[in-house]
């Protein structure tokens, strides 16, 4: 009988079963993490009390428990000295994307169809003219703006250029953002201007990514740039939900600045104050440049696509003064 019971309580033990007997007195029950085993009884005057026994680990027997460590420590041997690849449980790959002379598309950012040639046909000194009060406010907030910016960083282009594409990136993607809000809300198309924000925030971006190859920003230029963009953000959220109109004046506004102090900028390339450095390889690629490209190329297209920026915003704004919606009349996508 003492065999049966210490066999019985073994195999309660190793398995984690529950078993209740009656023969003897004899009660035990199962092993759950944390749960004792009690066992009390009487046989043959021999007292079995005050035994307790805690799993600590799961109920599954130690050979199962060991099999997982032990195949991670297999797959490290068998991996060891190759290659490590992402896994394709998910089936996401990305195939291979080549130029037209046959060379392995370098970026991730950006695909081959997402480029363009800029139309560098642009009239520098196209200006909307302020016609009321709202008009007045835009373009008299972005020249009180620029007063700053402009004692900051004076005649250093780059990080001019680096801060500016950091502030212009914003309302593309909250005007986008809103409209689409808008848009699930009110079950309604948004006529594609939507994309075309988007596509405008995503072109402002990337002229950052060119800009940030040529200028390196030191770490109090990196501060400013989190401090302008925290504040800025909020602050053109709330103004784009009281008035859009008067957001994409704004913006209209903050590009003329930029056509300028782009032009200034191509000025000091031209006179020999700014080395006419390479372009780099992204701008080349985005962009379609010359492999021979330079540094007053990059900017060349740079300029070129705020002034388009700069036209789309008035626009914008025209048509929301004239009291229609943007989705009224048709978006300019892909006009960069």
């Amino acid at each position: 009988m003492n065999r049966f019971v210490l066999r019985s309580v073994k195999q309660c033990l190793v398995y984690g079963q529950r078993y209740y007997g009656s023969g003897g007195g004899l009660v035990y029950g199962s092993s759950v993490v944390g749960r004792s085993v009690h066992l009390s009884g009487q046989r043959n005057g021999v007292m079995f009390g005050g035994f307790e026994w805690r799993r600590m680990m799961s109920s599954a027997p130690a050979s199962m428990e060991k099999a997982p460590s032990e195949k991670k420590e297999q797959e490290k041997e068998e991996t060891k000295g190759k290659d490590i690849v992402a896994s394709s449980y998910w089936g996401i790959s990305r195939p291979t994307i080549t130029r037209e002379d046959g060379t392995v598309w370098p970026w991730n950012c950006f695909m081959p169809w997402e480029t363009y040639k800029a139309d560098v046909s642009i009239d520098l000194k196209k200006h909307h003219v302020p016609k009321n009060f709202l008009d007045n406010l835009a373009y008299r907030t972005v020249k009180l703006l620029r007063i700053p910016v402009d004692l900051f960083f004076q005649r250093r282009y780059g990080c001019h250029a680096m801060m500016l594409e950091t502030v212009a990136a914003v309302p593309g993607m909250v005007g986008g953002m809103l409209l689409h809000l808008k848009s699930l809300r009110k079950f309604q198309q948004s006529g594609g201007w939507i994309k075309a924000l988007l596509e405008e925030a995503e072109n402002e971006r990337m002229h950052l990514m060119t800009i940030v190859e040529l200028v390196k920003p030191k770490w109090y230029e990196r501060l400013l740039v989190l401090a302008v963009q925290g504040v800025f953000f909020n602050g053109f959220f709330v103004l784009y939900l009281s008035s859009p109109k008067l957001a994409h004046r704004f913006v209209g506004y903050l590009e003329e600045e930029a056509v300028f102090s782009y032009t200034e900028y191509l000025e000091s390339i031209e006179s020999g104050e700014t080395e006419n450095v390479p372009a780099p390889a992204i701008a080349i690629d985005y962009w379609r440049l010359p492999k021979d490209a330079r540094l007053k190329d990059v900017i060349t297209v740079i300029r070129a696509d705020e002034a388009h920026h700069r036209d789309i915003n008035h626009f914008a704004s025209d048509i929301q003064f004239q009291g229609k919606e943007l989705r009224e009349a048709p978006a300019p996508i892909g006009y960069h």
